[in-house]
């Protein structure tokens, strides 16, 4: 299944993607797409929906993120073989965690806004792992067990404010703004195999990021597996995998967004992202 939320900020309704690509009115059978909705009895409960029975959405409406319920979001930094190497940085022994603050979410087409006195904001296109039953202590053989699907996911991060003010990457990665998901929640079903996804992101129209998650060091059950070892993971929470080489970090010389600049990124079957970058307000 494929599933969005719609509307206005703040007021948006739970929908369907039908076989069709058509959105459909899912607020007819449930009152949101939350974490009761991403547990394995919620979602058997939706898939036993004729899509065509429900009413269709007219227009083109703005798409929000698709679900509710987000506890914590997990990053998983240098999670990529490619991107530690463009980052100067050893390929990691055992994953490096970083939180993103909550307040940090928004839509995947939402603007971008520059933090104040920000000079090194970067993109980063991301796997998110969207867990959906409570996940811990998790062997690995059994940890996509606890994921309700995936979804696309951009890791925005104020590079000044993680690298060169200490040693707490998290300053650089909560600002507000910073954590676009959607446009889809794809149940897990629908990937047969997470590390076999195209990855990609634009800068106003250039590709500078076009990887594979089968790069990823850790793949999606070792992190599941990992993280649940230190923290119980909830229906809801979101873990952000990595990102592939061509960060503007990366460039020579290093490229970081400025206002009026425009992203486009996606990942194979999970949908595309848009967004503008604003100046702070």
């Amino acid at each position: 299944m494929i599933l969005v939320r719609y509307g206005r900020n703040g007021q948006e309704k739970p929908g369907l993607i039908d076989d069709e690509g058509k959105l459909r009115d899912l607020s007819v059978a449930i009152a949101a797409i939350d974490q009761a909705t991403l547990s394995p009895q919620g979602l058997n409960s939706l898939r036993s929906l004729a899509p065509e029975s429900l009413p269709p959405v007219k227009g083109s409406p703005r798409l929000g993120v698709p679900f509710t319920g987000i506890s914590k979001i997990v990053g998983v930094g240098l999670n990529y073989r490619d991107h530690a190497k463009e980052a100067g940085m050893p390929i990691p022994a055992e994953p490096i965690l970083f939180m993103k603050a909550t307040t940090c979410i928004g839509g995947p087409s939402d603007p971008l806004l520059l933090p104040p006195g920000s000079t090194k904001t970067d993109w980063e296109v991301e796997l998110a792992i969207v867990i959906g039953s409570l996940a811990r202590h998790v062997p690995v053989e059994r940890a996509l067990d606890h994921v309700a699907g995936y979804c696309v996911a951009n890791d925005v991060s104020e590079r000044e404010y993680q690298l060169e003010r200490g040693t707490q990457w998290d300053k650089g990665k909560g600002c507000d703004t910073f954590g676009p998901l959607g446009p889809w929640l794809v149940t897990s079903d629908e990937i047969p195999d997470p590390q076999d996804l195209h990855l990609w992101l634009e800068l106003n129209g250039r590709r500078v990021q076009d990887g594979t998650t089968a790069n990823m060091v850790f793949g999606c059950a070792e992190l599941v597996a990992y993280i649940s070892r230190f923290m119980t993971l909830l229906p809801g929470d979101v873990i952000v995998t990595g990102t592939p080489p061509g960060v503007g970090l990366g460039m020579k010389p290093p490229r970081y967004l400025k206002a009026g600049d425009r992203l486009r990124l996606g990942i194979d079957g999970l949908g595309v992202q848009e967004q503008i970058v604003l100046a702070s307000r």
